[in-house]
């Protein structure tokens, strides 16, 4: 029933390959039982496949009781690869659903979807040969809008306001997904404000442009927003820390059945000695933890806030043959100096400084670090 093809994107990288799960009447012959008597006996017709399979999957997980261990679907499953991946191949349209649940396409600026012809509010009828209807989710719309950079989707729309249906053929390109928001602080204009939103394949190197273009512009001190950050890659992480790092160990990790791993600076990074403070809350986890954490393990940055998630654990995520994926809980990491982590109990702050989002006012919690980092 699970078919592991190979490990194509983790939270701590690598391949991994594992073997075929069987199944048969005489290895399960519970679950082969129960399923006689729904067919028998049940008054509703029983699941098909693909939905009786991920039923079993998800059983087969809760079971298992662990909470970061977790099956998802194929569309979900490929969004979320996207965004780690930082970009995907795409057309560039906006889906919003109108008051009748009818799904509206709205192209992005000088995108391929504008380019190959679709117009603000063409309604969506079919996506190749997959027809659209109020059943179908978001996700599975975006995903079957996205696919190989070069490659072309066939996109049927109606256009008001006679609604007959235009074909359209239009060719994918790369679409960037930024990790990275920055401005400069309005009050203290010295000070600049980088908001990671997840921690991406390409997160070190949008960290870099937003660092060199803020100090262009005069920042002297540099925020670092980790707030409601749920991590992302393992690598990403502790290439991010290493941005700000001159030597020491990052993190280690421990594999069953392997020895202890660390993950250690190889060469001083490139703002070493810039005015650094991290933002954190109860929010930040797993790889954006590592940041946090081995910042202030090494007396780099003041961490302002809340307390961290406190997520330790690597999730290997396996492809399945249809395009779903498992994501496994392969590894446990910790941050030499720094207390061992649990959820709810995650990294502490040096300066807690509680934030009221239903708050119209300035942030506190980035005014505290800005304050902190001018020296007031």
């Amino acid at each position: 029933m699970v078919l592991v093809l190979c490990t194509i994107l983790g939270f701590a990288g690598g391949v991994f390959l594992s073997p075929q799960l069987k199944l048969s009447s005489n290895d399960w012959p519970i679950l082969h039982e129960a399923y006689q008597i729904l067919v028998d006996h049940g008054y509703q017709p029983a699941p098909e496949a693909p939905g009786l399979e991920y039923g079993m999957i998800r059983g087969m997980v809760q079971a298992y009781n662990d909470p970061y261990t977790m099956f998802v679907e194929p569309a979900q499953h490929e969004l979320e690869s996207n965004t780690l991946q930082g970009s995907f191949g795409g057309i560039g349209v906006r889906i919003v659903r109108d008051s009748e649940n009818h799904i509206l396409l709205y192209p992005l600026p000088d995108s391929p979807a504008q380019a190959g012809g679709i117009r603000e509010g063409d309604r969506l009828l079919k996506i190749g040969e997959m027809e659209i209807n109020q059943q179908i989710t978001d996700d599975q719309i975006q995903a079957a809008l996205r696919g190989p950079v070069g490659e072309r989707v066939k996109v049927t729309v109606a256009r008001p306001p006679d609604y007959e249906p235009v074909e359209y053929s239009i060719k994918r390109a790369q679409i960037p997904l930024p990790s990275v928001a920055w401005h400069l602080d309005p009050d203290s204009p010295t000070v600049g404000l980088i908001e990671v939103n997840v921690v991406a394949a390409s997160t070190p190197d949008e960290i870099r442009k937003a660092m060199d273009d803020l100090k262009s512009r005069g920042a002297e001190a540099f925020v670092l927003d980790l707030r409601d950050n749920y991590g992302g890659l393992l690598n990403a992480g502790v290439d991010t820390a290493r941005l700000f790092l001159k030597d020491g160990v990052v993190i280690e990790q421990k594999y069953k059945g392997r020895e202890v791993e660390s993950f250690s600076v190889e060469k001083p990074g490139p703002y070493t000695d810039t005015p650094l403070a991290v933002l954190v809350n109860e929010n930040t986890a797993s790889a954006a933890e590592i940041i946090a954490g081995s910042l202030k393990a090494h007396g780099r940055a003041k961490l302002i806030g809340k307390s961290t998630y406190g997520k330790d654990t690597i999730q290997l995520v396996f492809d399945l043959q249809d395009g779903s994926s498992l994501h496994v809980t392969s590894a446990h990491w910790w941050i030499p100096g720094l207390a061992p982590m649990e959820q709810g109990n995650g990294v502490q702050p040096d300066l807690a400084v509680e934030n009221n989002p239903e708050s119209n006012g300035p942030d506190p919690v980035a005014r505290a670090a800005a304050n902190l980092l001018l020296g007031k």
